[in-house]
């Protein structure tokens, strides 16, 4: 995995109230946008495209992430749940469309001052194997310091509190590159934890994990979401996971949202078999549908 604008680059600003929606400076503003609560996100009519793809990804999707609440992405292979994750943390430019983040488009916002709003975990692991966890997880401090600023206090609490949050205290001296998968998911979580942003973005952080570490890692999105007014997208490969932990749901196919609300409004026999291709049976129980696959559609069936 790798933190994409999560990290951002270590340039100096003159002052933060770039970052703040109609902000006049001072402490005023920031405190303003502070007591609003939790952050908006929302993209609008967006369209997303690689150089290499003929047609767009993303075409003309909306999508608004309740403040505070966890947003699941769900959906096939290719469906264009990681392009749609990129283009909301501004990772990919839109042909159309615009993403909102509490009222100011991203893609006129500062790198540095983005990355000290929204954080993104991607699937993509670019850190070098030679540092321990805990230097990783130092680097999320950059968005809130300058270029030749040191290490604060702060920024001591913050990694301090990421680690225990992510549960890998006993990591913290540990080179990367000696953790397994698990471990490094946690590191990586706690990297972008240690940002301290109003936003997070996940990209199917539970893929390849066993079941231990899958739920050590909903239960970090629980707590973020329960104790921190943190406004969660994540991107999940298990729809039964998905239903378990999301407050909404999005479901895609092709590029386009084909469902969104409520787990038990979205996961549906009707929509596993559009989306999914599989006729499934679906209950409803306390802790969200259970979904037990029964056979794949293929084409020309009914």
């Amino acid at each position: 995995m790798s933190i994409e604008h999560a990290s951002a680059t270590e340039t100096d600003e003159p002052n933060d109230t770039d970052e703040l929606p109609g902000a006049t400076g001072g402490d005023e503003a920031r405190a303003a946008v502070d007591a609003a609560g939790a952050s908006d996100l929302d993209a609008e009519d967006l369209v997303l495209s690689y150089p290499t793809a003929p047609e767009p990804i993303i075409d003309g999707a909306s999508i608004a992430a309740d403040p505070g609440a966890v947003t699941a992405l769900v959906g096939p292979n290719g469906s264009g749940k990681s392009t749609l994750l990129k283009g909301l943390a501004n990772q990919i430019a839109p042909e159309d469309g615009s993403v909102l983040l509490d009222g100011r488009d991203v893609h006129s916002m500062d790198t540095k001052a983005l990355a000290r709003k929204l954080g993104l975990l991607s699937q993509e692991s670019t850190s070098p194997d030679g540092i321990t966890v805990e230097e990783l997880v130092h680097h999320g401090r950059y968005p809130h310091r300058g270029f030749f600023e040191r290490t604060t206090d702060e920024d001591v609490r913050a990694v301090d509190r990421a680690v225990e949050l992510a549960g890998c205290g006993h990591l913290r001296d540990r080179e990367v590159g000696s953790l397994s998968g698990g471990q490094k998911q946690l590191a990586w979580i706690a990297l972008v934890l240690a940002q301290d942003t109003d936003v997070l973005l996940l990209d199917e952080p539970t893929t390849f994990l066993d079941l231990h570490h899958q739920m050590e890692v909903m239960e970090i999105i629980e707590t973020l979401r329960d104790e921190s007014e943190v406004t969660v997208v994540v991107v999940l490969h298990d729809i039964e996971q998905a239903a378990r932990l999301a407050d909404r749901m999005v479901a895609l196919k092709e590029g386009e949202i084909r469902a969104r609300g409520a787990p038990e409004d979205v996961v549906t026999e009707e929509l596993l078999a559009d989306v999914f291709r599989v006729d499934a049976e679906v209950v409803e129980t306390e802790k969200g549908p259970r979904v037990t696959p029964l056979r794949a559609r293929h084409e020309g069936a009914e």
